[in-house]
């Protein structure tokens, strides 16, 4: 590195305090930045030749370049690396003011050094309004992830009630993903667990049906549902299509925040009954009261003053910040999710905060009250965000008293217990890979463990699986499966092994090609506590696969052959009987060994190896299904053309087939109990 470039890097480095980065407008140097170039320092003045690659110095000068063409109104601006990856994505009111804050020679933090250092190239984004930016903002960082920006690490989707809109007898059913489907969407709730609770208790307030379209249209008779009263029963017209409809408009009601009034209906619906002597219907009304008010007893806290309202806490401790999200609709409590967000250490609650919150609602609607723990940057700008996001006034707000105040330190006190549990599970994990760097000769404790199995019958519908774990845990966001395409003999273990190695390791050597010993050296020596490896960040420190020496083999010669020597093999042999804790491994140069039966370790392994398994037998039954359903039942044994027409007939598609219990299907008409067996066994494989 330049003396130069050692010379700027070192106040910035050591600097205690923390600066913004967005420069102060009042200051009459950042207010001329009509004529940004004026601004900017000749960093290599004092070099004869261009600043070093990869250097601070460097980066400053792509910046320095950049800012001449930058906009000079709001937009989205994204930082590029040497590889072409995007390193930090920044929503600014003027992007230029904003990108010309990077090239003080003091004053930033350390994050921003080595951003900045990385940075070979820019690109701008310009947008009609601050609200916009943000809005584009977060959608590139949840598309993109870049290093350097806060990073949601939970993208799993929220489930929903659903009541369908396109059935002249709606139905409630629970529903993930894209709100595609015609019908009134209820939610968000916190868990999938929280949601059939709550359609069970419906379905004995408002007996609304929840069968599908094609059970609904195949019944003849009433089913069990209605037998014990939670199903009107319109499939048989058990209930009058008027009645069915106003059953199905009080549930929209109540889900819609209107169930005082709901309940106040049916109490005197049950007094009414009651005084015309009809104690019938009365305990109908008494027992579809009581499910409501199940509902709402058992939602834990469940404000008064606040109808509607997302509340979030950020809580930061040991490195890391959790984040808690409440849920609140109709009055009740919804449930609650905590996140932990990739984030820099240096990075605040409130920053750390602000950024979550917009990913939040990229893809959600965000309801009429955002209640945050930590005053944030823009407030303003991220209601309106909001607001534009549902179409309707949101308000974001910081309470300092009152239940609002009461709803986040609840919020926050669950987010610091949260996190006390994940750091404590940090600790254990750590000590494990550290274990388990020990036992198998490793150089360091592991970041990145891939562990492979295949699965597969008799040749049929082959595919590998691919599971990662960290130090945080399973990563399942990197999770691969591999369809075996190859023209291999039926059961070739070893060449399944063999593809999905060559697929996995060509690809990886195309996309994330390893840093060299001289460049990981450099990166060390400029400052080993502080800048993250992250190009090698997709390699694994540890592979682990399924089988013996001759897997092993198979895997080294692969890897040989790609020209890659240093990701650790490890190969795991099942014992006698396939007897769990008497595994044996095998590894390159060493004889095979086993752990001691009570070692954490062994178990850790274990975990792993089963998840593997788990994992890729479950993406082998999804494709099986997948060919079981375009093929019909003519893969199943002893099933003629009379006899599929009959289980057709009788029970109406083959998804309803697959879902019947033994008994269903022995009740089909000419279907017998060996059939029956048989037809059960091919859609639920032991195993």
């Amino acid at each position: 590195m330049p003396d130069a470039a050692i010379a700027y890097i070192s106040p910035i480095m050591t600097r205690a305090g923390r600066t913004n980065i967005d420069p102060d407008l009042s200051d009459p140097e950042a207010a001329a930045a009509d004529e940004p170039e004026t601004l900017i320092l000749d960093l290599a003045a004092e070099e004869d030749e261009a600043p070093a690659e990869g250097t601070v110095a460097a980066g400053m000068e792509v910046i320095k370049a950049a800012v001449k063409h930058a906009p000079r109104g709001p937009g989205v601006y994204r930082m590029i690396g040497a590889k072409g990856e995007v390193l930090y994505v920044g929503k600014a009111k003027s992007i230029a003011r904003r990108v010309i804050s990077y090239t003080r020679p003091t004053g930033l933090v350390s994050r921003i050094v080595r951003m900045v250092a990385a940075t070979t190239a820019m690109e701008f984004v310009s947008t009609k309004t601050e609200t916009e930016a943000l809005l584009l903002e977060a959608n590139l960082i949840k598309q993109l992830r870049p290093r350097f920006n806060v990073l949601m690490r939970d993208d799993k989707s929220f489930p929903y009630i659903l009541i369908t809109g396109d059935h002249t007898a709606p139905r409630i059913t629970k529903h993930r993903g894209a709100r595609t489907a015609k019908g009134d969407y209820f939610g968000p709730f916190a868990s999938a667990w929280a949601v059939g609770r709550t359609i069970n208790a419906l379905e004995r307030a408002f007996l609304v049906r929840s069968c599908s379209d094609a059970v609904f249209d195949s019944r003849t008779r009433p089913c069990l549902l209605f037998q014990i009263k939670r199903c009107a029963g319109p499939c048989t017209d058990e209930v009058a299509p008027d009645d069915y409809a106003a059953l199905v408009k009080e549930a929209k009601l109540f889900l819609s925040g209107r169930s005082q009034a709901v309940k106040q209906v049916l109490a005197r619906q049950m007094e009414e009954a009651a005084e015309a002597m009809e104690f019938e219907r009365a305990a109908v009304y008494r027992d579809r009261l009581a499910a409501l008010s199940a509902i709402q007893a058992t939602q834990g806290i469940n404000p008064r003053g606040v109808e509607e309202a997302d509340v979030f806490a950020a809580v930061q401790d040991g490195g890391q910040t959790c984040i808690q999200v409440f849920f609140f609709r109709t009055g009740q409590n919804w449930g609650n999710r905590a996140y932990y967000p990739k984030a820099d250490r240096s990075l605040e609650a409130g920053e750390v905060l602000a950024s979550f919150v917009a990913q939040f609602y990229d893809d959600k609607p965000p309801p009429a009250l955002v209640l945050l723990s930590h005053a944030v940057e823009d407030q303003p700008v991220l209601a309106d965000a909001l607001s534009a996001v549902a179409g309707r006034r949101v308000e974001v707000q910081v309470p300092q008293r009152g239940e609002k105040k009461d709803l986040v330190d609840h919020a926050a006190q669950n987010a610091r217990e949260a996190l006390g549990r994940q750091l404590a599970e940090s600790a254990s994990q750590l000590k494990l890979l550290q274990g388990l760097a020990e036992a198998f000769g490793l150089a360091a404790p592991p970041r990145r463990i891939e562990v492979y199995d295949n699965s597969h019958i008799m040749g049929s519908n082959a595919v590998g699986g691919m599971i990662v774990a960290g130090p945080e845990g399973f990563r399942r966001r990197d999770y691969r499966s591999f369809n075996i395409k190859s023209d291999i003999a039926p059961g070739d273990d070893f060449g399944m092994m063999r593809e999905v190695l060559e697929r996995r390791f060509k690809r990886l050597l195309k996309d994330a090609p390893k840093a060299t010993t001289e460049t990981e050296a450099a990166a060390g020596a400029a400052d080993e506590a502080e800048i993250e490896v992250e190009a090698d960040g997709s390699w694994p420190d540890l592979v682990i696969i399924d089988g013996g020496p001759g897997q092993l083999a198979a895997a080294q010669a692969i890897l040989t052959g790609l020209g890659i020597t240093d990701v650790p093999l490890v190969g795991i042999a099942k014992g006698r009987d396939r007897e769990a804790g008497r595994e044996t491994f095998h590894m390159a140069g060493r004889e095979p060994f086993r752990l001691e039966p009570r070692d954490p370790v062994l178990y850790f392994v274990q975990r792993l190896r089963d998840e593997a398994h788990r994992f890729a037998i479950g993406t082998h039954r999804g494709r099986r299904k997948k060919d079981i359903r375009s093929a019909g039942l003519a893969e199943i044994g002893g099933i003629g053309p009379a006899r599929k027409r009959a289980l057709l007939n009788h029970f109406g598609t083959l998804k309803a087939i697959e879902r019947a219990s033994l008994d269903d299907l022995q009740r089909a008409p000419g279907i017998n109990a060996a059939t029956a067996q048989a037809v059960y066994n091919f859609f639920h494989p032991q195993g």
